[in-house]
């Protein structure tokens, strides 16, 4: 798709029209520079963004919802920012949390989907601002928890208000985490048809929203073998969007990660790229991935080394993994105070 389709603003869009070779480079340069300063290290992961994906036949998207922007988004309502707000005297948690951007997930508890993410999006934009959506809806969610759509025509109405809810703003969206990587935890008769819901929205994302970078969720260092999660990858069309999701609300270092990442890309036979959740990984794993003792927060989110896009903040630390570990009774994504510190200082 050219980029002169996008539809997004003109006076935004960095790429809606095709200058002379050389304004290209120049023009090129700048943005490198540029982004530089937004994220506030080198921009490496950006400088391979637009390359060819001939050896393999993945697709790239067009639109860059980096460049358009000015920085992730940080968001005000966050439990952390409301938590720093009726606590000022908390300046470690404050400086170390509330202030950086994490995503936000919705699910069958954001209410009207369309709505809610018309109003995260349309903030974010006002801000000239990068918002990191979680969707995590399909039925029985990750690996039979509960909730989520009821069947799967209910899911792929869910999916189609949250792309409308997007539309043309930029935004990064990471699919369900968990869904390929634990489709073992489901009987065989039904993976087609969550591998279907999957491609379903895949498909929706790539047609409908020109500026989201979407990234299927890959599981972690410990799912399946790489080849295998580039196996499903393929059957959910991964191509179609811009790559996948490792480490999502995890432990596991990002140097692990990347290595798991570049795994999967051989597999894959190259051709796209992958994020990484360092929010919580700054000890890496002992194993457990629900509340664990003496893990500590990761990289802020920034910009990574090619072929990776970004480290993003896909759990906002401080948010309770479930019932266990070092909060046995607190429900999952309910903030906590005593999380947050325990990650701030490592112990």
């Amino acid at each position: 798709m050219p980029t002169s389709r996008l539809p997004y603003r003109a006076a935004r869009s960095l790429t809606a029209h095709r200058p002379h070779p050389v304004a290209r480079s120049l023009t090129a340069g700048l943005l490198l520079t540029a982004a530089l300063f937004v994220f506030g290290r080198p921009a490496t992961g950006l400088a391979e963004t637009t390359g060819p994906a001939e050896t393999s036949g993945l697709a790239e998207t067009t639109g860059d919802p980096v460049r358009l922007t000015h920085g992730l988004y940080v968001d005000p309502a966050s439990a952390a920012a409301a938590y720093a707000r009726r606590h000022p005297e908390d300046t470690a948690l404050a400086s170390k949390i509330a202030v950086q951007p994490s995503a936000r997930w919705i699910g069958s508890w954001s209410g009207e989907a369309k709505a809610a993410v018309t109003a995260y999006t349309t903030a974010a934009d006002r801000a000239g601002k990068l918002p990191v959506l979680v969707t995590d809806n399909l039925p029985g969610r990750q690996c039979g928890i509960g909730g989520g759509a009821t069947t799967d025509a209910a899911y792929r109405n869910w999916i189609t208000a949250v792309s409308d809810g997007i539309g043309a703003r930029p935004a990064i969206v990471v699919l369900e985490p968990n869904a390929l990587a634990g489709l073992d935890c489901y009987p065989a008769a039904q993976w087609d048809g969550r591998i279907a819901m999957l491609k379903y929205a895949v498909g929706l994302l790539a047609a409908k929203n020109p500026n989201t970078w979407a990234y299927l969720d890959a599981g972690t260092v410990s799912s399946a073998g790489a080849k295998e999660i580039a196996r499903r990858l393929r059957l959910a069309d991964v191509g179609k969007i811009r790559g996948f999701a490792l480490n999502t609300a995890d432990y596991f270092s990002t140097e692990q990660s990347t290595a798991r990442g570049n795994e999967i890309l051989t597999a894959l036979g190259g051709g796209t790229h992958f994020v990484i959740d360092t929010s919580r990984n700054g000890n890496g794993s002992d194993g457990s991935s629900c509340n664990p003792p003496a893990r500590k927060l990761g990289a802020p989110p920034a910009t990574a080394p090619a072929p990776a896009d970004l480290h993003l903040w896909l759990r906002t630390p401080g948010e309770s993994d479930g019932p266990c570990g070092l909060t046995p009774t607190l429900p999952t994504r309910t903030f906590s105070p005593v999380l947050a510190h325990h990650l701030i200082t490592g112990t």
